[in-house]
């Protein structure tokens, strides 16, 4: 099947696991922008919807979906979002849309997290997919050197010539030739660098559950 039919697979599938009258946490990337679109289908059944990024919000908006803001909500039952890259046991690598921030503080803000993506997403050990790491934009060359003494090859998102400019106003280094081993170590780890905003390994809080489209239909995981 081609990998937008079975973006589209598991963005249904989705859909029957927000439960009705809830706010449900919205991600951001292009399975979950599927999702969006499904979710409009019942859009009369929840309250509303909190986005993990400005161009979420306007998609949320467009299908007719209240957008609510984090602070408002009373609580959020379900955050769906996609992955650039998840093994076997829910650790994910996020970011590759720029809304990791976002993306892990209303995960964390979630009761069930479930990562939406086709096969070619599950991997045995994370690391192919660029690692992206959101810092304050005056400690990007530090954070660049000191992710060097770790292995890893940092570079400067960029828009054309201009650095990528995250919602929240940082910058955005992709790293390559990291040893993701052990996810939660270097998740710690890189957190804890002066001058990062978070790091796109989403390992400490990983997904609950994984909606895995496949050619044989939706795979459904369990962590």
């Amino acid at each position: 099947m081609p990998p937008d039919a079975l973006k589209l697979s598991v963005a249904k599938e989705a859909v029957k696991h927000v439960p009705k009258g809830s706010v449900v946490g919205v991600g951001t990337g292009s399975t979950t922008n599927l999702f969006i679109d499904e979710l409009a289908q019942i859009r009369n059944d929840i309250t509303g919807a909190v986005a993990s990024s400005e161009a979420t919000a306007a998609r949320l908006s467009k299908n007719g979906i209240k957008v609510i803001d984090l602070v408002g909500a009373p609580s959020i039952p379900v955050y769906i979002d996609g992955a650039d890259e998840i093994t076997g046991q829910g650790a994910m690598i996020k970011g590759g849309g720029g809304a990791l921030t976002r993306e892990k503080i209303i995960a964390s803000s979630a009761g069930l997290f479930i990562c939406i993506a086709d096969e070619s997403k599950l991997v045995q050990t994370l690391g192919a997919f660029p690692l992206p790491v959101e810092v304050i934009p005056m400690a990007h060359e530090i954070i660049t050197q000191r992710l060097l003494l770790l292995g890893g090859q940092a570079t400067l998102r960029r828009r054309v010539l201009e650095p990528f400019v995250t919602d929240n106003g940082n910058f955005i280094l992709d790293v390559t030739g990291l040893d993701l081993g052990d996810p939660v170590a270097m998740e710690e780890r890189i957190n804890n660098m002066p001058g990062v905003v978070t790091v796109g390994l989403f390992a400490i809080r990983g997904a609950d559950i994984c909606l895995l489209g496949t050619g044989q239909g939706v795979r459904t995981m369990h962590f």
